[in-house]
């Protein structure tokens, strides 16, 4: 029965602080609530979401939570609806002792907003605990000669309880020869004292059991006993008395164990056993009896724990003196304990934001630190700053929070995260510190274009290229990471000749190599030129622009095209005029060819391939001028035939040829009567024919004799100044192109020098043409001239087809005729 009326009050003691649990907030950012201690796990504190104007769905995603400052956590939210409950049962008594008001302070933090909210409970009393003395039984002494009204101080019960449910009252049961009296102390505490109300005879009664009962005013009542028994003494007159009524000693929190803290004195005048002192603690709690440490002989107070200004700063205590004949004597001994700077600052990262954007604003908060310091006045002033030369500053925030917030521009491309190390010192002497470390990553923007290494680039390729061979690799860099660096290449829009630059060149977009679509002709274009686009994945995505320059190189896939003397479109032959009075060395004609090919390869060299007269003329080697080598006899045939090869120094060299013909008469009227003569032969000359083939043959043959003697003597007079060119360091690569004849100024020379002869078929008689030359057009083109080719640049060989070096002609003028025939002059 008891039980159940015990379960009853408890529920009804719950109710009651369920209905007195209200919230009230007595200034901006402050709440209050008011609960009762032992309470049941997850019992209703307050509506925390109603008191931060927030659903409770809202309370998980904005990130409310409570933060506590090493302390056990004595409360916890409710995601669901909203409210402050406990997390375990509460003991105030535990809590705050016997304080008058019990308050529990933490904070509340909205972390979206990185707001926090103060929050203080206060832990209202119950009855939970009764009156109980330090020990169950007590022994009194007293003389039997003691004269009635003499007081005897009694233990005190302790109640953890405060107000109304601590202690109250005391009771003693009913006996014959004492009373009890109840005095109050300066601070309330009440204690109690037996009364002698009648003499005592130790031959009548030496020994008396009486039972002191201490009552609280709880609902329902709770009680504790002691049990005295009285010893009555024979007489003992005088009672120890103590030197000081108080002891007060002051020791730093510090003091080692073991030390000494004071020695307490009590003497009696009584002599013998009577007059003898022993010494011990009256009243003090097992907390504070494990600490400290009374020689029970001497009156000397020693330390047995650590001291902690932290968890108690000040003890009292009251110590007993006690003779043989039962009299006694109390005093009190009060100990402070003085705060040293024995504790580090504690710095506690409540809410850490990274990575953190490269284009934060300043001011961005990016952590929130607690820093605390357990110790007291100046040893727990504390002081934070961040080591070294970084971007951040701390701002102070309410109670001991600080924010971490950024103080200039970050930029991720120069540091992609920062080792922040914030210290907390505090004001002792010496000072403590605490340092704490953590990283913060920086999150990559699209702030950064693809840069390349060049302003622009250039390159070569041979002509005839493969299809699909690569031309070029080009990289651009992004320093930004991730998507925001995955280049992307292309080409701009553009157009060679009329035809899409794409259908030339193609690039990967991915790797930056441009790949040839087609094989590239040196004599269709030297140089293609393009915008090559470099553009990152970012959002937005940004580009640049570079230029490339693609120059072709020559190669020798080009025969030399032979531009004098052309054959005549009617299929006749053309023929050239040489007087028999020409003298050695007289120019005849000049073969005239170009090659479409540049540089080393375009460069021409002439040679007789063929004669019918070896040794009656001969070809310039560079200049293709043909001209007599002897003077022309009377023996010599009318019609000679040349055969002139033209090559280039190409690798391999490419040729063509040419066939002459020579006409040998002093005049045109000449040639037409030596040609009539010569279709109608006279059977009176065949007799003769044959002693002039005799001769010819003969002729023929120390003509050939004499041209292999020349020949040699041509040789080894080449051959001995091709020795001294190489070694005065004459050679090819010097020769300045401008001096070289093109297509185009070739053809300007041959409108402007040339003459045309037309023979008809009824008349024997010449008609000669001798145009006005124009000099507007330029032999040479001067621009074209002056381009630099990269095959000359390249190549430094040798001409491989002569020994003898090509030597520049500064001007060129060639007269020579050209003949028609127009259907009877064949030859």
């Amino acid at each position: 029965m008891a039980a159940q009326r015990n379960s009853s009050d408890r529920s009804a003691l719950v109710q009651l602080c369920l209905f007195l649990c209200l919230p009230w907030q007595a200034e901006a950012r402050q709440i209050r609530y008011s609960v009762s201690e032992e309470l049941e796990k997850g019992s209703f504190v307050g509506s925390i979401s109603k008191d931060l104007e927030l659903e409770p769905r809202e309370l998980a995603e904005r990130g409310v939570r409570i933060i506590y400052r090493g302390r056990t956590q004595l409360f916890a939210l409710n995601p669901r609806s909203g409210s402050l409950v406990t997390a375990g049962r509460i003991d105030r008594e535990e809590l705050c002792a016997q304080s008058a008001r019990c308050l529990v302070s933490f904070n509340i933090l909205v972390e979206d907003r990185v707001k926090l909210f103060g929050v203080e409970i206060e832990v209202t009393d119950i009855n939970d605990n009764a009156p109980k003395f330090q020990a169950e039984n007590l022994d009194v002494k007293i003389n039997e000669n003691v004269a009635p009204g003499t007081r005897f101080p009694l233990p005190e019960a302790v109640d953890p309880d405060v107000g109304v449910n601590s202690l109250q009252s005391y009771q003693l049961s009913s006996n014959k020869h004492f009373s009890l009296a109840v005095q109050s102390r300066v601070n309330g505490v009440k204690y109690p004292e037996l009364v002698l109300e009648h003499a005592l005879d130790r031959e009548e009664e030496a020994m008396h059991h009486l039972v002191l009962t201490a009552v609280d005013g709880g609902d329902p009542l709770r009680s504790g006993t002691v049990l005295i028994s009285v010893t009555v003494f024979d007489t003992n007159d005088n009672a120890p008395v103590f030197s000081l009524s108080q002891y007060r000693v002051s020791v730093p929190e510090n003091l080692p164990v073991g030390a000494q803290l004071l020695t307490v004195t009590a003497t009696d005048r009584d002599e013998g056993a009577n007059g003898g002192v022993t010494y011990s603690f009256r009243k003090l709690p097992d907390t504070q009896l494990l600490k400290f440490q009374l020689n029970k002989n001497t009156g000397e107070i020693k330390l047995s724990e650590n001291l902690d200004y932290e968890e108690t700063g000040f003890y009292e205590i009251e110590i007993q003196a006690e003779d043989g004949g039962a009299y006694l004597a109390t005093s009190k001994v009060l100990i402070t304990v003085e705060d040293v700077n024995d504790n580090s600052p504690e710095v506690t990262i409540t809410s850490l934001f990274s990575p953190l954007m490269e284009d934060s604003p300043l001011g961005t908060v990016i952590a929130l630190l607690n820093v605390h310091d357990l110790d007291s006045g100046q040893n727990g002033q504390v002081t934070c700053s961040i080591l070294g030369n970084l971007p951040f500053k701390l701002e102070k925030s309410i109670d001991s929070y600080y924010r971490l917030v950024t103080h200039k521009v970050l930029d991720r491309e120069q540091v992609s995260s920062y080792n922040i190390t914030v210290r907390a010192t505090d004001g002792g002497s010496p000072p403590l510190s605490t340092e704490i470390h953590f990283t913060l990553q920086v999150a990559d923007i699209n702030d950064n274009p693809p840069t390349f290494s060049h302003i622009s680039y250039f390159t070569y390729i041979p002509e005839n290229n493969p299809r699909g061979a690569s031309v070029f690799s080009m990289t651009a860099l992004d320093p930004d990471s991730e998507e925001n660096a995955r280049v992307i290449y292309s080409l701009a829009e553009d157009t060679i000749q009329g035809a899409p630059l794409s259908s030339y060149v193609s690039i990967n977009s991915d790797t930056g190599v441009l790949y040839a679509l087609r094989s590239f002709d040196f004599e269709q274009f030297h140089d293609l030129q393009m915008q090559v686009t470099a553009t990152d994945s970012g959002d937005p995505p940004l580009s640049s622009n570079v230029l490339l320059n693609i120059f072709v190189l020559d190669q020798n896939d080009n025969v030399p095209e032979i531009l004098y003397p052309t054959l005549p479109t009617d299929g006749s032959t053309g023929v050239e005029l040489a007087p028999r009075s020409a003298e050695p060395g007289y120019l005849v004609t000049k073969v005239v060819a170009v090659d479409r090919d540049s540089g080393q390869n375009a460069w021409l060299s002439y040679r007789l391939l063929k004669a019918s007269e070896p040794g009656l003329f001969a070809v310039g080697l560079h200049t293709g001028e043909v001209r007599t080598a002897r003077a022309l006899l009377d023996r010599d045939a009318l019609k000679q035939s040349l055969v002139v090869a033209v090559q280039d120094h190409g690798q391999p060299p490419l040729s063509a040829t040419v066939t002459l013909t020579v006409a040998v008469a002093d005049s045109i009227p000449d040639v037409l009567a030596d040609l009539g003569s010569l279709e109608v032969p006279q059977a009176s000359d065949a007799s003769g024919l044959t002693l002039y083939l005799v001769v010819a043959v003969a002729a023929v043959s120390c003509v050939f004799l004499a041209f292999v003697i020349v020949l040699l003597a041509l040789k080894l007079r080449r051959w001995h100044a091709s020795r001294v060119l190489r070694a005065s360091g004459g050679g090819l690569a010097g020769l300045p192109a401008s001096q070289f004849v093109g297509v185009d100024g070739v053809r300007t020379f041959l409108q402007t020098y040339s003459h045309e002869v037309s023979l008809t078929s009824d008349s024997r008689k010449s008609h000669v043409i001798f145009p006005q030359p124009s000099y507007a057009d330029a032999l040479i083109s001067q621009e074209s001239c002056e381009k630099k080719d990269p095959q000359s640049l390249l190549d430094d060989s040798k001409f491989p087809i002569e020994d003898t070096p090509l030597v520049p002609v500064s001007s060129v003028f060639v007269p020579f005729l050209s003949f028609k025939n127009y259907g009877w002059f064949y030859f």
